[in-house]
Order: C-alpha cells, then structure tokens, then sequence
C-alpha cells in the first residue's frame, strides 16, 4: 500500500510531505552454477504474511473511490525525495478522545482519508478499535523543512551536515494544543492536523532553522517563515479548508461544551529522522536513548 507523502503549504503539516516515487531496486543476479531444474519449486507463501504484524487484516475493502493524489513535483531519473522530519506517537491515554473528535468531523466531512494508508476515514469510524488503531495508532511527522528532491551526490554530504547541526537535543516534551486545517502548496488537498502552540515549539522551531541552513548550503528551498509544527491525522481532495475548518469548530464546541481545552495530546521528543527515498537515517537519537 503506497504511503502518502504531502508538501504542505499554508503553513508538516506547515509540514506536509510530497508524494514520491523511489527508484525501483535492480533485480537480484542469480548465483552462478545453481542447476534450477535441479531445486522443487516451493509452495506458496500462506496468506497470513500479506498482512504486517499486529494488522487488523486487509483493508481494501475500505479503500473503494479512493481519489487520485498529485506530485508536488515531477520524478526526475536520480533525483530522491528527502523529508526531515520528527517522529511522533499518539500516547494510548489520548486515542479515545480523538477517535470520538474524529467520528464526529468524519460524518459531517465523508470525503476524509486517513494519511498515509489512504483508507476513508468514515469507513474506519464503523470499528473504533480498527479506527484507534489504523488512524492513530502508527508513526506521524512533524515536518523540519520542506520534501524536496535532492540529486544522488547529495545525499552523504546532507545526512553529515544535518548531523553535524542536529547531534545535540535536549529531552523536552511536545504539547499538540489545537486542532488545525492545512492546504498544501498546489492547492490540492486539504488536511486534519493537530498543532504545537505551546510546549516544544521554541526547540523544534531551533531545529528548522538549523535544517534550513543545510538546505540553503545545498541550494534547496527553505521552509516557511512563520512555521507552524503540527501533525496531519485525514486528509481530503481539493481546498476544503473553510468548510472542514467550520466543522472543526462545531466539533470541538459539541465534544468540549464551551470549556478551555489546553491540548490535545503530549509527547516525548523521539529524536530526528531523514528519509532519502526508501532510506531512513537517524540524525540524533531521542534524550531517553543515549
């Protein structure tokens, strides 16, 4: 199933990552001197090893209608697409919660997908242990500079300078405080996310900067001036923004009653990643694992 990757532009996801394609791997050379017709072909795989470990089972039949989605720029033959971005886990104390957030927003806004999996939104609401578990239950990014494409001998040179920029971080926690509807720079799709205003903003705004600067050295774009760190939960077709934003507020006013809702979820720092087409580097190591 292929992963979303969404640049965002009004702003992660402030951040959104771009689809991309990596360059297929080249096919395996046989080993020399193997007779073939000398080995039994073996039985097929059972069925069971489609799905990942801890899966729910398939879910194509969620994934019916599911709309086209739009490069945020062309593939180019040894150009690979480089995120850099923040891991984050919803902790298990907060999916509740969000899961009735979204059930509501879900049946007022249908055409929602879920980032990354690509499956309707509405759909998973029917099961909230599926919902919990698909929708906010893997690995999301809050974005340190834009996805862009980087040319192959690049790539070295990128990861040692980030490192070199990013090595030391202090343990801090992160605040998600509000819920926030983004628009990628196309104006092609419309986001659900959820936002840092508070708790971890001053550090992860000290960690673009300091992506910025390697990208600048490369001659890349750098990131928005007024970034804005969140995480993207849904997504939709087309520039949505104002109608999801006015059913984001009726949402909020129906689950929350007219009181101060301080945030909608808290997390560690889990450390700085860059994905380099199908490569994951670490960058630094979260406080809690040096």
């Amino acid at each position: 199933m292929d992963a979303l990757r969404a640049t965002y532009g009004d702003d992660d996801s402030s951040d959104s990552n771009s689809d991309t394609t990596s360059s297929p791997a080249p096919p395996a050379k046989s080993e020399a001197g193997v007779d073939s017709t000398l080995s039994s072909p073996l039985p097929p795989p059972p069925l069971s090893l489609l799905d990942p470990p801890n899966s729910l089972g398939t879910l194509d039949n969620l994934q019916t209608g599911q709309p086209s989605r739009v490069r945020s720029f062309p593939h180019v033959e040894g150009n690979y697409a480089l995120h850099v971005y923040i891991p984050v886990y919803i902790p298990s104390t907060s999916k509740k919660e969000m899961c009735q957030f979204l059930k509501k927003v879900a049946s007022l806004v249908p055409d929602l997908y879920v980032v990354d999996v690509d499956v309707p939104l509405n759909g998973l609401c029917k099961d909230e242990h599926k919902l919990e578990q698909v929708a906010l239950g893997r690995e999301f990014h809050i974005s340190l500079g834009r996805t862009v494409a980087i040319r192959v001998h690049q790539i070295d040179s990128m990861v040692a300078m980030l490192r070199q920029k990013l090595q030391f971080q202090k343990r801090y926690w992160i605040d998600f405080n509000k819920w926030e509807v983004f628009v990628n720079d196309e104006g092609t799709r419309s986001f659900l996310s959820v936002e840092v205003l508070t708790g971890g903003q001053a550090e992860i705004t000290k960690n673009i900067q300091a992506v910025n600067e390697a990208y600048k050295l490369h001659n890349l774009p750098e990131f928005y001036k007024d970034p804005r760190p969140h995480i993207s939960l849904a997504w939709a077709l087309g520039n949505i923004s104002d109608s999801l934003k006015n059913v984001v507020e009726e949402v909020k006013r129906s689950c929350f009653r007219g009181s101060l809702q301080s945030r909608v979820f808290t997390c560690k720092f889990n450390g700085i990643e860059c994905k380099i087409g199908n490569k994951t580097y670490k960058i630094c190591k979260s406080p809690d694992e040096l």
